[in-house]
């Protein structure tokens, strides 16, 4: 995330946004007490990809399961007989609940509701921008079943970085009414980014401390990327110690959804 606040804008638009996409696949639906149902579709193993880790994907801010990244990936999976999953955070595609009662503490409790629910056994976590750190915090709390992270754009902590970004008027609205007023050029309506997702964020940052990692994190990260300054993945590779690897698109931009960017995130998942 960059200091200017034009950016903001494409930041929560952008951060992994992509037409719903037809799928063959069926979506499956968990249920929780008193928790929105979440919507997911899993790819079980077949042949020799039963030996293999099962790839799940973790989307960013305001995507859903049916972007480009999340169903390219599944096809190459199923290609090769191996396990996926890709789903939606409550509030988000085909899960229930509202948009703005999400947290990251409550995206990240969907995410291991699905990790817990549908996977068995070894896993690669793939996760494109805000799906970045939910992904790492799944790492942290599955560290055991971690095959290796793959990380797409990816933006731990990002929270801290909007509201930094945010003239003193908007944080001024942000607390009195509970929510700052972002406006956007994809309707007429100005995106609401809400005290309760910034608050929220405050526990479960990652990159003030350091961690130690068992398994290989890849960094895949665009040069010409608006949204996540290079600055970004060289933190992650500063605070996490183990095998953790930059990645950078020279051309590539923060959605990294082009043909030749989706060859080289799927390239690490087989190196992995």
């Amino acid at each position: 995330m960059t200091g200017c606040v034009e950016n903001v804008l494409m930041f929560f638009y952008m951060m992994d946004y992509n037409p719903k996409q037809e799928t063959s696949m069926t979506i499956q639906y968990l249920k929780r007490e008193n928790q929105p149902t979440l919507a997911y579709v899993y790819t079980p193993p077949s042949g020799d990809g039963a030996q293999w880790p099962v790839v799940m994907f973790c989307g960013g801010y305001r995507s859903d399961m049916g972007g480009t990244k999340a169903t390219w990936l599944e096809e190459q999976c199923r290609a090769r007989g191996q396990g996926y999953v890709r789903f939606d955070y409550a509030g988000h595609g085909e899960s229930g609940g509202a948009f703005e009662d999400g947290t990251i503490g409550s995206w990240f409790e969907d995410a291991l509701a699905v990790f817990d629910a549908v996977i068995g056994g070894q896993v690669i976590l793939v996760g494109s921008s805000m799906g970045g750190w939910i992904t790492m915090l799944l790492a942290r709390a599955r560290a055991e079943r971690i095959a290796g992270l793959i990380g797409i754009a990816a933006a731990p902590d990002f929270t801290e970085s909007l509201y930094e970004s945010l003239p003193a008027a908007q944080k001024d609205m942000m607390h009195d009414k509970g929510y700052a007023e972002i406006p956007n050029d994809y309707s007429d309506e100005p995106y609401h980014f809400t005290k309760a997702l910034y608050e929220d964020g405050k526990g479960h940052l990652l990159l003030r401390e350091t961690h130690r990692v068992s398994y290989p994190m890849r960094l895949i990260h665009g040069s010409l990327d608006k949204d996540v300054p290079e600055s970004v993945p060289a933190r992650i590779q500063d605070v996490y110690q183990g095998d953790v690897e930059i990645i950078t698109i020279a051309d590539g931009d923060h959605r990294l959804s082009r043909p030749e960017d989706l060859a080289i995130i799927d390239r690490e998942i087989r190196r992995i």
